[in-house]
């Protein structure tokens, strides 16, 4: 049971606990619980929103940022609540406060407005992603636009899904990664099992449960368009966040003004098809790991083979969990652990060196450094507890399928996946079970063509390790006004990370100038 179509790692970690602080005292409404038995539809509604009410927070998130690349640029923040309907079938009825941040360049010059963004996830914060962002973005987009990042509803600060245990979650995380045995998987299938009972449990009806789904985001989303005083929207979302963008197009074609849709989740893929492709993504990267690794003139901390190396460690930790030098730190590395610190790294290069300096301390019996890569990518903190990054995760990845996986099927995938995939396959296969016991309701996503739409760019990474190029060509092909741009390179996403790929996506946003189809830049 694990998660996938993570979004990019956080850059400010402790910025919910502070923001936490204040949002309590913004206007919220009524709605503000999760518990209040919402309804969910995916019939067409036009309710309206308030102008957006900024209250100025540079006290706040200036200490948060400092020292940090791009802190120097000298921006200036801002928070916001929107309110949005619980249920669009209500659009004046009960609605809930969605979380709102932008970031303002000081040479601002010539304002197109504001640049929405997400993160992808589902589960990560929006919140989070516009101040990472507003430090790496180029200086030519922070002087046209305003970054403005908003939490979905569900996530972090917008009343946020909270249904699955932290001690649950430690022992997700910690549980048999590669499950082939009758029993390990009957141990999946009991687990998954359990988190869904507790969600049901903590909401009151399928429908309260059911609300937080990728279809009324997309709504949510134009209210904040509204909001935001933009007659179209400026969007740029990364992995599962081109999913909401593509929805986004399809329900509002005629209110796009500039879409990039980074690193695209296949709108054709089933729930199958989209698990296999990121087992072979994450194999294909781990190998592209091993293989730079062992170019290293220094020497690979895990040569000379790294796959046998990692093997070996996943043994070693089956047969005696391995313990952390980290100071108060009691757990120790089961294989679940192992393999979650190798996905968490997988996502970006800059991160391939700490997993081999990692790998290679666990082999001599300190896990500390698996914990750290495995901690941040699924949200836990120092103090021992959680974000609610994998709850929303489930929550709205259940709620977006109709789609139901036996246990037979299951186990099937597990046996042909293993096989295919020695380290990630039969691990992704026993994820696709997580929604078949799930109790909310479904809106299934829809079709996106987004006909209609001002063209819309699409970016694929050859390299892309949970969301591989053919996805992308997927997404450009369905989207009416879809247009490819690819980058030869390794890790999650592309933009900004390439000076090809920022100068075509650079001008598109700005001048609307679309780049040639099918443009290719090199790593």
């Amino acid at each position: 049971m694990r998660s996938h179509h993570r979004g990019r790692r956080a850059v400010v970690p402790s910025l919910l606990a502070a923001l936490t602080l204040l949002v309590a005292g913004c206007t919220s409404g009524g709605g503000s619980d999760e518990e209040a038995a919402p309804t969910t539809s995916s019939a067409p509604a036009e309710p309206t929103a308030e102008p957006v009410e900024w209250t100025p927070s540079n006290d706040l998130i200036q200490p948060l940022v400092a020292g940090r690349p791009g802190s120097e640029r000298g921006l200036s923040f801002d928070r916001a609540q929107v309110e949005v309907p619980i249920t669009y079938d209500e659009p004046e009825g009960e609605r809930l406060p969605m979380t709102v941040v932008r970031a303002v360049f000081p040479g601002q010059t010539d304002k197109i407005g504001s640049l929405v963004v997400n993160p992808g996830g589902p589960g990560a914060s929006g919140v989070d992603a516009a101040i990472g962002l507003a430090l790496t973005l180029p200086e030519d987009v922070l002087r046209r636009f305003d970054i403005v990042g908003f939490d979905p509803r569900g996530v972090s600060l917008s009343s946020p899904v909270e249904c699955i245990p932290d001690e649950t979650k430690d022992r997700l995380v910690a549980s048999e990664p590669q499950p082939t045995s009758a029993e390990q998987l009957d141990e999946v299938f009991a687990l998954a099992d359990e988190v869904a009972q507790d969600c049901a449990d903590r909401y009151e009806s399928p429908e309260a449960l059911g609300a937080f789904n990728t279809v009324d985001t997309a709504r949510d989303m134009d209210l904040l368009r509204e909001a935001l005083g933009e007659e179209q929207l400026t969007y740029l979302g990364y992995s599962y966040g081109t999913t909401l963008g593509s929805t986004y197009a399809e329900l509002f074609p005629d209110r796009v003004r500039a879409f990039v849709l980074d690193a695209a989740v296949d709108p054709d893929a089933d729930a199958q098809a989209d698990a296999e492709a990121q087992a072979a993504g994450l194999e294909a990267s781990f190998d592209a790991f091993a293989q730079n690794c062992l170019a290293l003139i220094a020497g690979c901390p895990v040569g000379p083979d790294p796959r046998r190396f990692t093997d070996e460690l996943m043994l070693q930790a089956a047969l005696g969990p391995i313990p952390s030098s980290a100071e108060g730190e009691t757990r120790q590395a089961t294989p679940g652990v192992v393999l979650t610190a190798i996905t968490a790294a997988l996502y970006d290069t800059d991160t391939w060196p700490q997993l081999s300096q990692a790998l290679a301390a666990a082999r001599n019996g300190d896990s500390a450094g698996l914990f750290s890569l495995a901690d941040s990518y699924v949200g836990r903190l120092e103090d021992g507890t959680y974000s609610n990054q994998l709850d929303a995760n489930v929550a709205i990845n259940c709620a977006d399928t109709d789609q139901e996986i036996d246990t037979d099927e299951v186990r099937r995938l597990a046996a042909e996946w293993d096989a295919r995939y020695p380290l990630f396959g039969a691990g992704t296969a026993a994820s696709l079970y997580t929604c078949t016991p799930w109790e909310a309701e479904r809106t299934p996503l829809p079709e996106r063509d987004a006909e209609g739409s001002a063209p819309i760019l699409v970016v694929g990474n050859s390299g892309d390790p949970v969301t591989p190029l053919p996805g992308a060509v997927d997404m450009a092909e369905q989207l009416t006004s879809g247009v490819l741009l690819t980058w030869q390179g390794q890790g999650h996403t592309a933009y900004p990370k390439n000076q090809c790929i920022n100068d075509a996506v650079n001008r598109y946003l700005i001048d609307l100038v679309v780049p040639l189809d099918g443009l290719t830049c090199p790593a």
